[in-house]
């Protein structure tokens, strides 16, 4: 056990030190060490006298090591309880022996062993033992010699003594436990308020049942430590009061000790005093007695009762009684209360005043104490008001003031002293108040307590007014109770009287004060007590107070210029508070005073916005300058003197102040949420009030106008704010403050009637906006009948209170700007708010059909711009009985002749209507087709994309308003709309007119498939052929004179006009615009439901009327009518005849229409005739597209006659057109243009042949002159003959097609074409086009009309002679090599075609040979005759000529073909002939050959090499073969010939040289011959000797040679002696391949010798 080992330490130490002196305490030390180790615990030690003996004894040895261990060991042996309580008395007595030595560290010792004697259980019990124990403590601190730390340890142990003897007292007396007082004055917080809020949780539980329970039952009885706690509490007070203490035996002690033990006794043994009676009396008659003595102050104060700090003593301990024992005795401290406020009357050192000003202070900001104190006294009639003395001696040391010389100084310091409290530095007073400063700094603390306990009943006020607010004797100013009750509960009453008592002297001092200070501290702390009983004054509903204190506080809000001070002033409701009138010009400072008024008059106002009533004049005034004010550009905020410390400031900007000052001014008036009705309206009178004020003043003109405008506009700003945050409860004060806004705006000065009308649209949308006004149906089904029929009865009221307010505005005003500005506000509520009106539509139409009538443009078109609000957005919401005067109105403005574009919009708004009652008519529509409204079935969409979206979409959106159009009838309400339109079709402004048809037609496209068959008939007699009928009779019957255009000025006294386009210049062109949109109309309509108009009766009888206006309209009417006609027409066959909807019947009718026009002229002039019939072509061509499947052949057949009459006719027309403008007539493009689209069907396949004969025969036929294809067959050809024979001469072609030829193949005549130079033009651009449609014909038909083709582009390509620079040869080589490309191709891939015998395809072989016969011998490589072909025009001709030689040698005569070989033999011929051009020229003739012409006969030269030479046996086949053959001996004779002819001329020359043509020609054969090398199958068709024939059959093995040199051999041979170098080593390279082929190679040396010998 630590104890243990602990104690035998010590014993050891005490061995120790006395072993050399003192023996018998070592041997003694030593015995107890043993005796201790026999024991285990304190209990055993204290039951064994051994072990404090031992200690005694070295106690009485009296040395200080000694007396400390052993004084050290008895503590711990106490505080362990290892001491029998019978050794108390021997234990006291040795400590009574060492408290005489002077040794401080032994009477230390000694009075810590005491004080834990005192808190062990040997606590003395009897008065003997406990008055040694305390006489000790006495002693030492009265000593003189005593050290200072003695005095303070004996006086701390005593007063530690005193406190555990009157915890034993209270724990004996079975009184509340704990301490129920203050052991001293209160510590200050930071502020008044702190000290306040600290008092009251102080408190507790005994304390209020003490104060408010009424006094406990007393004890007279007392225990015996309650005796022993009176006995002390007796020689305490007889101490106090100077005397001597019989029991404690201790004569002499300071009075002031004395006086501070009962201080501590009298504040922390409350329930002694209180419960046991001779306590009581004490207190009464000893207690109060030595105070009532030690306060007076008519003698002169002796010695130690004179001293501050017993004064300081005497008044606390007073305050005590006061605080803690008043109710018990009354009369006591109403003598003590008189005597300290006499004190503050009197002439007394500062000190002294300022002792009981802080006792005084201390009641004030103690609420618990100022309550008893008020009601014990003040509220006792016969008492006296110490609470209103108190506050009035306060309030006189603060109005000193106002007298003293140092005044300014003086609240200086005061402001530095709550500047200090502020920042928790406790300021304190010194003694010596000889110094100035100190004297300053005094009477400022003077005036500081003075303050701060006028402060404290304020707050006290507002505490206990809350707590009467907190157990229910007051109510909230929040409640919403509107009018005051009287207060009955005993706080509230309390509350009250201490109210009505105090606030005018708490005014005048606070407001005293608060002029005339600036320092932060202070200003906010009295602020704070301005907002505490302001509060408190408006929750007991204490009117004058509360108007005073407003009135005061909104004086420090502003500071404005002296100026303005002159100025006449209108007194406020509270007689304190005068208006202030300022000038946005003037100036404004706002000093940091003035900030902080201002938010603690935010704070009020908030707090008490329901009760303040009349009040808010006050505060509104106020607010109106404050916003001026933040609005001027001269306003700024001041920074604090620097003698004072600054406030705490935001550095971001000087206007920081104004925008939180701003902010607050605006969440003020956003919390009127919270108010209760009455109060909103007394707030809404406030402003109503201020603005007629200012309304008048400006009126008068007393005031600056930008001011009284400005407070104007503050009190509409704030009313609007008000109804934005009381939207949802507006209608009580709804026409309060629309009633305002339409005095404003019926004010002459036009910037307040602007205010006005943007107030009115503000408040108007911010109504609308709210939650009243949003679709309550889901919060309605949960609702009964009853409740719903209630809610929208009052919805339907507030509604119209709010759109009504529009109307009024509008009829009661004849100012153009009212007006305009009431129509801008219908707008802007119909645009945001529109889809929530519901009961407010009649008035709202009305007006805008009253808007619609004004002479004024503005209006009108304000009022327009509300009912495209309505068309647009509104109709889903509109009532349905309001449907048709919507209608109406929307009718009214397309009549209205002030604007034409609003008549335009206006038609446009009844397409709108159209499509929102359409959605209704889907719905009727599936009624009618179940049979509930009739007979009668509903138009279905047509098969279309558009049409089925456009289904779907309407479907969707049908759920969400069948409910809303279940009772409208739609039917009439659509036919409403259509018979307006109908009428503005007949408007004299074409542009109103033409949308109205535009819409009318529109709309029926867009939702005829919901409309039946009886609503169709009657659209289309009763408004679509009428429409139609009055169209067309006014296109004929108006005027054709030329109008001029609207007047736009004058220009040198001249009128100036509009220009009028020359299409619309008169008024019959402009109702044929008209016509031409009616038609469309109709082609639309009749595209759409064509499928099921004709299953309407007497449709038919409508589609003749529409037949004969077209024919009418080509005939008689415009071109722009025609066209509109044969569209219509068109479209509606185009439409339907793909998907079978067409009849045969309308299709022939169509067909016929189309024929008439063709053949019939029109009225106009023909190049608008030509413009109709290209649109009938046009017609004709997508008609057979679209119906193919219902053309036969006979139909087809009439389709084509009718083309080909078209054709003919335009070239009779047209015969010099080509001639004139070098290009195809109008009709005949389109012609070319629908060609490619008359491909006959599949079931019709055999009119390719009447479809390609009927156009061949445009193409240019056979003149008179040329030989007929048999004789050019049946006449012999040679190749010796010479190729430009006249046998071999190509026709110089044909001219333009004959009028004979025209004749026979079709109807009618055409005149004969007088032209010198034929033109091709109409062919140039057929013959492409029939290439085309030839290629894509099927088989059996290809095959038939494959020689007419050939035939007719061979003749094409004849006409180059006559017109070398026409395009049309060019072309048909291109369509010729394109043919015969696709007819080899397919030849070559898909073999011969079973169906067509070899006669047919030897037609088709011979009519080709034919054409390349001709072209190529007669046409080509010639030098034609051309005055304007450029170098590039003869170089792509060339490369033409060159494109068809490679077609014939490189594709017809290299693949397998099925040619008969006759006509072989004629292709190679042509060849053949073609490349001896250049050879069998003479010399002279040569030199004049154009080089185009050599190369050409080059090129065939080298044909006839390539299809004689064998490069690839791998391509080789049976019609290859024999095309070399044929070829290889037309080669050998070519070339024979050649280098025969060469010799000759070289030889006829003489030193002459040969043309470079010549040179050139032998030159390439002979290289081509030594490259040259041929098949076996070719050898053998060489005239060759028969040895060498056989030697070559025996070679067939070997690869392909070079035997052609063979026949050659001769003309070599000659051929060695030619002058020309190069020629001499080509002939010797050739004889040593003729060598080499003969195996006759030239031996070397070597081989040569081995061989001869």
């Amino acid at each position: 056990m630590a104890f243990m080992a602990v104690l035998e330490s010590d014993l050891r130490a005490l061995s120790a030190e006395a072993r050399r002196r003192y023996p018998a305490v070592k041997d003694g030390a030593e015995h107890a060490i043993l005796k201790l180790r026999s024991l285990s615990n304190p209990s055993e030690i204290a039951h064994n006298e051994d072990i404090l003996r031992i200690f005694l004894m070295a106690c009485d040895v009296r040395t200080v090591k000694l007396s400390i261990i052993g004084l050290s060991c008895l503590q711990k042996l106490i505080s362990h309880d290892a001491v029998s309580p019978s050794s108390l008395k021997e234990i006291l007595s040795t400590l009574k022996d060492h408290a005489e030595m002077v040794d401080e560290g032994v009477q230390l010792k000694t009075l810590q062993t005491i004080s834990i004697i005192f808190q062990s259980r040997l606590l003395p019990e009897n008065e003997d033992t406990m008055a040694q124990a305390l006489g000790i403590c006495l002693r030492l601190l009265e000593n003189s010699r005593s050290f200072d730390s003695v005095r303070n340890t004996a006086a701390a142990t005593f007063r530690q003594a005193v406190a555990l003897i009157f915890d034993r007292v209270v724990l004996a007396e079975s009184l509340p436990a704990g301490k129920y007082g203050f052991g001293s004055q209160l510590s200050r917080t930071s502020s008044v308020t702190g000290d306040v809020n600290r008092s009251i949780n102080l408190s507790d539980s005994f304390y209020h049942e003490s104060v408010f329970g009424g006094s406990p039952s007393k004890r007279e009885t007392l225990t015996e430590t309650g005796k022993l706690g009176l006995r002390l509490l007796e020689d305490l007070t007889s101490l106090a009061a100077g005397g001597s203490a019989i029991w404690l035996r201790a004569n002499i002690l300071q009075r002031a000790f004395a006086l501070d033990i009962l201080e501590f006794v009298l504040s922390n043994y409350v329930a002694v005093f209180r419960t046991l009676l001779p306590y009581e009396q004490i207190l009464r008659r000893k207690i109060c007695s030595l105070l009532m003595t030690s306060l007076r102050t008519n003698t002169e104060l002796e010695g130690e009762a004179g001293e501050p700090s017993f004064r300081r003593l005497v008044l606390r301990s007073v305050a005590h009684i006061i605080r803690l024992y008043s109710s018990s005795l009354v009369t006591e401290c109403e003598v003590f209360l008189s005597m300290l406020l006499k004190v503050t009357f009197l002439d007394l050192p500062l000190w002294h005043r300022i002792l009981v000003l802080e006792i005084l202070r201390g009641f004030c900001v103690e609420a618990w104490t100022l309550r008893i104190l008020f009601q014990n006294f003040d509220m006792h009639p016969k008492n006296t008001n110490v609470v209103e003395g108190m506050v009035k001696a306060l309030a006189r040391v603060v109005s000193n003031l106002q007298v003293q010389e140092t005044s300014e100084e003086s609240l200086a310091a005061v402001a530095g002293m709550f500047s200090s409290k502020a920042k928790g530095v406790e300021w304190s007073l010194d003694n010596d108040a000889s110094n100035a400063a100190v004297l300053v700094a005094s009477e400022a603390h003077a005036i500081t307590l003075a303050v701060e306990g006028l402060l404290g009943v304020v707050f006290t006020v507002a505490t206990l007014t809350d707590e009467a607010m907190d157990i229910g004797e007051l109510e909230s100013p929040r409640c919403d109770n509107d009018a005051p009750v009287n207060w009955t509960g005993k706080t509230a009453v309390l509350c009250y009287s201490m109210v009505d008592s105090l606030w005018l002297t708490i005014l005048d001092a606070l407001s005293l004060v608060l002029s005339r200070s600036q320092g932060e501290a202070i200003v906010l702390e009295i602020l704070k007590g301005y907002q505490a009983f302001t509060q408190a004054c408006g929750i007991l509903r204490a009117v004058e107070p509360l108007n005073s204190f407003l009135a005061s506080l909104c004086k420090f809000t502003i500071n404005f210029p002296v100026e303005t001070e002159k100025k006449s002033l209108l007194q406020s409701p509270g007689s304190k508070r005068s208006e202030l009138l300022v000038d946005q010009r003037d100036s404004i400072v706002l000093t940091p005073k003035n900030v902080q008024a201002l938010r603690t008059l935010f704070n009020i106002a908030h707090r008490l916005h329901n009760v303040l009533g009349p009040s808010w004049v006050l505060v509104l005034e106020t607010l109106a300058a404050l916003d001026r004010a933040i609005h001027s550009p001269h306003a700024t905020t001041q920074e604090v003197s620097t003698l004072v410390p600054k406030f705490t400031r935001e550095s971001s900007s000087q206007y920081s102040d104004f925008n939180i000052l701003s902010s607050l001014n605006s969440q003020l008036f956003e919390s009127s949420a919270l108010m209760n009705i009455s109060a909103v309206r007394s707030l809404l009178s406030a402003l109503c009030q201020l603005s007629h004020q200012c309304m008048s003043s400006t009126s008068s003109g007393l005031a600056p106008a930008s001011q009284k405008i400005g407070s104007i506009s503050f009190s509409v700003e704030r009313m609007i704010s008000i109804l934005v945050n009381n939207v949802h409860r507006v209608e009580p004060f709804w026409d309060q403050v629309v009633g305002h806004f339409l005095e404003l705006a019926d004010h002459s000065n036009p910037h307040l009637r602007n205010m006005a009308l943007d107030a009115l649209d503000r408040s108007i949308s911010a109504v609308l906006d709210s939650d009243q006004f949003l679709d309550n149906k889901q919060f309605n089904l949960h609702k009964t009948s009853q409740e719903i029929e209630s809610s929208t009865s009052e919805l339907r009221s507030l509604e119209c209170s709010v759109i009504s307010a529009l109307k009024v505005l509008y009829f009661s005003t004849q100012s153009v700007d009212v007006r305009v500005g009431s129509l801008k506000i219908l707008l802007h509520v119909l645009e945001r708010h529109g889809e929530k009106l519901h009961f407010s539509w009649p008035n709202i139409l009305e007006m805008l059909r009253s808007v619609a009538d004004a002479p004024e443009k503005d209006l009108v078109t304000l009022g327009f711009q509300n009912l495209q609000v309505i068309m647009n957005d509104g109709l889903s919401t509109i009532p349905a009985d309001c449907l048709h005067v919507c209608v109406d109105v929307t009718g009214t403005y397309s009549a209205q002749k002030t604007e034409l574009n609003i008549s335009l919009t206006a038609i446009g708004l009844l397409w709108t209507m159209t499509d929102f009652i359409a959605k209704g008519l889907n719905k009727s529509s599936e009624e009618k087709e179940t049979g509930i409204l009739g007979a009668g079935s509903v138009v279905k969409p047509i098969d279309s994309e558009k049409m089925e979206e456009q289904a779907l979409r309407v479907s969707k959106d049908i759920r969400d308003h069948a409910t809303y159009l279940y009772d409208v009838d739609c039917e009439k309400l659509l036919f409403s709309v259509f018979s307006l339109l109908q009428n503005l079709g007949a408007d004299e402004r074409p542009e109103v007119r033409n949308s109205a048809v535009r819409t009318l037609f529109q709309t029926l496209g867009t939702h005829g498939q919901k409309l039946t068959k009886g609503m169709w008939e009657n659209c289309l007699w009763n408004y679509i052929f009428p429409t139609l009928e009055r169209a067309s009779h006014m296109a004929a019957t108006s005027s054709k004179d030329e109008r001029q255009g609207k007047e736009l000025g004058t220009r040198g006294g001249k009128a100036v006009h509009m220009l009028i386009h020359h299409s619309r210049n008169t008024v019959q062109k402009q109702w044929d615009e008209t016509l031409v949109l009616v038609l469309g109309g109709i082609a639309r309509i009749l595209r759409l439901f064509f499928p099921f108009l004709k299953s309407l009766d007497q449709f038919w009888s409508g589609w003749e009327l529409l037949l004969h206006f077209v024919e009418n309209s080509y005939l008689n009417g415009s071109k722009e009518v025609a066209l509109a006609a044969i569209n219509c027409l068109q479209t509606t066959v185009i439409s339907h005849s793909s998907k079978g909807n067409m009849p045969m019947s309308y299709l022939i009718s169509v067909i016929d229409i189309y024929e008439l026009i063709l053949e019939k002229p029109p009225s106009y002039s023909s190049n608008a005739a030509t413009k109709v019939k290209q649109e009938v072509l046009h017609g004709l061509g997508e008609l057979y597209v679209q119906a193919q499947g219902m053309f036969n052949a006979e139909m087809y057949t009439r389709l084509i006659a009718i083309i080909n009459i078209a054709v003919k006719q335009a070239m009779l027309i047209n015969d010099n057109f080509e001639l004139e403008f070098g290009n195809v007539p109008p009709v005949l493009r389109t012609i070319l243009e629908i060609i490619p689209l008359l491909r006959p069907t599949e079931h019709i396949s055999s009119m390719w042949l009447i479809l390609l004969r009927e156009f061949l025969q445009y193409l240019p036929g056979e003149d008179s002159h040329l030989q007929s294809e048999d004789d050019k067959m049946d006449h012999p050809r040679s190749t010796n003959l010479v190729p430009d024979s006249p046998k071999y001469e190509a026709p110089n072609g044909t001219a333009s097609v004959s009028p004979d030829k025209v004749t026979s193949s079709g109807t009618g005549s055409i005149a004969a074409v007088n032209a010198s130079i034929p033109s091709y033009i109409f062919a140039e651009k057929l013959v492409p086009v029939l290439v085309d449609l030839f290629l894509q014909a099927p088989v059996v038909e290809k095959y038939i009309i494959y020689p007419e083709i050939i035939q007719s582009l061979g003749r094409c390509m004849t006409t180059r002679r006559d017109n070398p620079d026409s395009a049309l040869w060019r072309l048909a080589v291109e369509a010729f090599n394109r043919i015969l490309i696709d007819y080899v191709s397919k030849l070559i891939y898909t073999g011969p075609d079973s169906s067509f015998g070899k006669p047919a395809r030897t037609r088709i072989w011979k009519e080709i040979a034919d054409v390349y016969e001709i072209f190529l011998v007669g046409y080509c490589g010639r030098a034609l005759p051309s005055n304007s072909l450029s170098a590039l025009v003869l170089e792509a001709d060339e490369s033409l000529e060159m494109s068809m030689l490679k077609v014939l040698g490189d594709t017809v005569l290299k693949l397998p073909i099925d040619a008969p070989t006759d006509i072989l033999l004629r292709l190679v011929s042509t060849l053949d002939r073609c490349a001896s051009r250049t050879c069998s020229l003479p010399v002279e003739t040569v030199e004049l050959m154009p080089s185009h012409c050599s190369r050409f006969s080059l090129t065939c030269l080298q044909k006839l090499f390539s299809l004689s030479s064998c490069s690839n046996e791998a391509d080789w086949n049976l019609t290859r073969s024999e095309v070399s053959k044929i070829s290889i001996t037309m080669l050998m004779n070519r070339c024979e010939y050649i280098l025969s002819r060469f010799q000759t001329d070289e030889n006829e020359l003489g030193e002459h040289p040969l043309p470079k043509a010549r040179l050139e020609e032998i030159i390439y054969v002979l290289q081509e011959l030594a490259r040259l090398v041929i098949h076996h199958d070719t050898a053998s068709s060489l005239h060759l000797h028969p040895y060498l024939r056989s030697g070559l059959a025996e070679e067939k093995e070997k690869p392909p040679g070079r035997p052609h040199l063979f026949v050659l051999l001769p003309s070599f041979s000659e051929l060695v002696l030619s002058r020309e170098l190069r020629i001499r080593e080509l002939v010797v390279a050739l004889l040593r391949l003729v060598s080499k082929e003969l195996s006759l190679e030239k031996l070397s040396l070597t081989n040569g010798k081995n061989a001869s010998r």
